[in-house]
């Protein structure tokens, strides 16, 4: 009855529908979703002011120090699929870790962005190989060769306590480990002054199994 409401004096705080309250796919009440939103703009903020203040010496001072790290952790990567990415906004460049990699018999995939706000694609790449503009202006590779990796190295803005990401925002890796099945091995590598106590992990937030950063340091999932 449509006076049904009025008649009891209820007028009702929420509407029928929650769909209003979903992030990605679950129900997060909106107090939380904003007061998690301003956190972690704010520590995107700090963190990218550090990356730029570091220099180059610096930066390369720690991505070999992860490349060793990496080197330990996956031993011998002959016939193994590793996913890496392409380095922008300051993010430790690996490349010269990927050509060794592919050098020593692996497959390396770049992720590329085919739809906005939807998982990734891994497509082949390997030293010297053709690139394109894609998505923002990254490059990708300009031969579509999409691969399975059995390794995903994950670029970190921020990692706390239990191996959760803090990325660039986008939500693209998230979205894309989550589609796996079997998930891959998951590797997040960032500069020494990643760490925080807690980014207050959502339910769609993917873990990392194993995190290594620019001090040497290394934490694992659990």
């Amino acid at each position: 009855m449509n006076g049904d409401a009025e008649d009891t004096g209820d007028q009702g705080g929420t509407a029928p529908c929650f769909a209003h309250e979903l992030t990605a796919g679950f129900a997060v009440d909106s107090q939380t979703r904003r007061d998690v939103a301003r956190f972690r703009k704010a520590e995107r903020a700090r963190l990218y002011q550090l990356r730029k203040d570091m220099t180059r010496d610096e930066l390369r001072t720690q991505a070999a120090r992860i490349a060793d790290a990496l080197d330990a952790l996956l031993g011998d990567v002959a016939g193994r699929t590793i996913a890496g990415y392409w380095p922008i906004r300051g993010e430790l460049d690996m490349r010269p870790w990927m050509t060794r990699c592919a050098e020593a018999g692996a497959r390396i995939g770049l992720p590329v962005v085919l739809q906005k706000a939807a998982p990734v694609e891994f497509h082949a790449w390997a030293p010297r190989a053709k690139m394109e503009r894609g998505v923002w202006n990254i490059p990708v590779p300009q031969s579509r060769q999409p691969v399975t990796p059995d390794v995903v190295i994950v670029p970190l803005l921020g990692v706390d306590d239990e191996c959760y990401r803090l990325g660039n925002g986008g939500g693209y890796y998230d979205r894309t480990l989550a589609a796996f099945d079997p998930a891959p091995q998951i590797v997040g590598i960032g500069h020494d002054f990643c760490a925080l106590p807690t980014i207050f992990p959502q339910p769609w937030d993917i873990p990392m199994d194993v995190v290594l950063l620019g001090d040497g340091s290394t934490r694992r999932r659990g």
